[in-house]
């Protein structure tokens, strides 16, 4: 099914576009994962203290792993295993937040939102990019309204707040844990803004003013607003096999989407928003819905696209295979 549903994306840009898949724009610092290992990508996370390195994890039935993949080829350049923490059941997210810390979010659930409860944890970023292992801190995770699944976490860069997204079909919510986590309880994560999306991942800009949240076949650019988001502009989301991860580079500049699947790729589109590239005054993309006639643009293409592709899942039921990750 999995591979049905990438025949049908690929299929879908080849009739809008009259030609084979589409290339990167010169100049994107998109990049493909080599390591046979990474067959399930499902987060992803630039480095802080590497330049060029981005953070990620497979999503189920690997290990407390963590791999530091090098942009400028590839190539894993460490694996983190982390202690003092189980045998993670659903890792779905990763996050960097203030003074180097890695957060990673196993808040997935296959099972429908059936586990009462999920686990963040918490670890340094490593200062050198070797194999090793590193102690993390486990927090337990609750919602005030019920379990659920989700797939997005993100850590604010500057109060080190962490938050979740559900992944709801009808749209989720933005959950705000508490101001600081304990190991020792149960942190209770409240909702606090809707989101519309079915998110399966999202990012914070590092200045923490925007919050992109990416689906399978789209995305939105938030104002984060002191958490109470507004909604901006739809992003520029690239159709890929199964859209899972996204990381702003570490400089603000780009939006890095990430898929699963064995050598997947991770592309690069300029970030909304004062630190994009696209408008002479450093503004993100054109693409908000409803901007223009958008005839020819690269926004209506990548609509009509969505909709093949939707219709045709709808047609062979892969409607299914979307609630299983």
């Amino acid at each position: 099914m999995r591979s049905l549903l990438g025949v049908v994306t690929v299929a879908a840009l080849c009739v809008l576009v009259g030609a084979g898949p589409a290339s990167a724009a010169p100049g994107d610092d998109g990049f493909t994962i080599e390591d046979s290992r990474i067959t399930e990508s499902s987060g992803l996370a630039a480095s802080h203290l590497h330049p060029g390195i981005y953070w990620t994890h497979n999503d189920s039935d690997d290990g407390p792993y963590l791999y530091a993949v090098d942009s400028a080829t590839g190539k894993t350049v460490a694996r983190v295993t982390m202690t003092g923490v189980g045998r993670p059941r659903d890792v779905e997210a990763i996050s960097i937040g203030p003074d180097n810390e890695i957060y990673v979010g196993d808040i997935g659930d296959n099972l429908g939102g059936t586990w009462s409860y999920v686990w963040v944890y918490r670890l340094p970023e490593p200062k050198e990019l070797k194999d090793q292992t590193i102690r993390a801190a486990q927090y337990v995770v609750k919602y005030s309204d019920g379990a659920r699944d989700a797939e997005s976490l993100v850590v604010h860069p500057k109060t080190g707040r962490v938050y979740i997204i559900d992944k709801n079909e009808d749209g989720g919510h933005l959950y705000e844990g508490p101001a600081k986590l304990s190991t020792s309880g149960t942190n209770v994560f409240r909702p606090i803004a809707p989101v519309d999306l079915w998110a399966t991942d999202a990012a914070l800009s590092p200045d923490g003013k925007r919050l992109a949240v990416r689906g399978y076949l789209g995305g939105i650019d938030y104002d984060w607003n002191g958490g109470k988001i507004k909604r901006v502009e739809q992003l520029d989301v690239p159709l890929q096999r199964q859209g899972e991860s996204v990381s702003y580079s570490a400089d603000g500049t780009k939006l890095m989407y990430g898929s699963e699947g064995s050598g997947s790729s991770v592309v690069a589109e300029d970030a909304p928003g004062d630190a994009g590239s696209k408008s002479p005054s450093g503004g993100g993309s054109s693409s908000a819905s409803g901007g223009g006639d958008g005839s020819d643009s690269p926004v209506t293409l990548k609509t009509g696209a969505v909709a093949v592709v939707l219709a045709v899942a709808a047609l062979f039921g892969l409607g299914r295979l979307f609630r299983r990750r």
